[in-house]
């Protein structure tokens, strides 16, 4: 699923993206008191261990009131409540607490997905670091970065070659099947230095010219799809492992800064294509 062009107005992406602020802050309200505390962590599988936790579900809940209230008309697809509307012409798509491991750990690498598609594409996107005060957001015309400390546009860097970047993914041993685990040692032996468990903060790092590359596997779409339109507003590439756009149903995913860089991990990456 690529981010195109949105054909939405200048004066309809200015409405939207306040909205999406706001329900960053909504989300905040919920999560944060829970963060390092009380979380209430429960485990959604028998077989293995799925956590999730009282700011998840909370989160999500106050991300679909505010949107049911101000768009009743749109469709909602979030990790925690499932599908309404899924084939709405707006659908916002949601992972209230992208890394969850993370957050019962109380380590700051967390965050909060929120996507919003049009026509069936990603239109508007938003990953925001609550504890930290970070949204990193955007759309077709251009990402930012709202802080404390103001606003900012985010710009990938340049990174041609896979000997000089620096890459990431989450838990290699434990989201990746044979082959993609050759494959992301492949990518990891060719690349500079490597980072472990950053989760959807290492989309925004990309995004914000820190990290060059990020590699996943096992994706649904509430996972990635807030991130595609932050990358692209950047300058940067969302694609699966065979180079292709991204599809609906997430998967294997690679982000990248620079285009050179991204071909070269393909190489290795396509082997293990699904």
């Amino acid at each position: 699923m690529s981010a195109p062009a949105t054909s939405l107005s200048a004066s309809r992406l200015a409405e939207l993206d306040s909205f999406i602020l706001e329900l960053n802050r909504a989300a905040a309200d919920v999560i944060l008191p829970l963060f390092r505390g009380a979380h209430g962590v429960v485990n959604k599988h028998a077989a293995g261990f799925d956590p999730v936790t009282e700011a998840d579900k909370g989160a999500e809940r106050a991300i679909r009131s505010l949107i049911a209230a101000r768009y009743p008309d749109h469709g909602v697809i979030g990790e925690e409540y499932g599908e309404d509307r899924p084939n709405a012409e707006f659908v916002w798509v949601l992972d209230p607490v992208d890394g969850t491991r993370a957050f019962i750990a109380g380590l700051p690498l967390w965050c909060t997905l929120i996507g919003l598609r049009h026509a069936g594409a990603p239109a508007l996107g938003s990953i925001g670091q609550s504890y930290l005060g970070e949204i990193y957001l955007g759309h077709a015309g251009g990402s930012r970065l709202v802080s404390p400390a103001g606003e900012r546009p985010l710009k990938v860097r340049a990174c041609p070659r896979l000997t000089d970047a620096l890459i990431a993914t989450t838990d290699p041993e434990a989201c990746f099947t044979g082959s993609e685990l050759g494959a992301w040692r492949q990518v990891r032996a060719a690349s500079r230095l490597a980072r472990l468990g950053c989760d959807a903060y290492a989309y925004a790092m990309v995004a914000a010219g820190t990290m060059d590359l990020v590699v996943e596997a096992g994706l649904k779409s509430w996972d990635i799809e807030a991130a595609i339109p932050v990358i692209a507003g950047a300058g940067g590439i969302t694609t699966d492992w065979r180079g292709q756009p991204v599809g609906r149903d997430g998967g294997q995913i690679a982000i990248a800064g620079d285009r050179a860089c991204l071909d070269q991990a393909l190489i290795s990456l396509r082997r293990a294509a699904a």
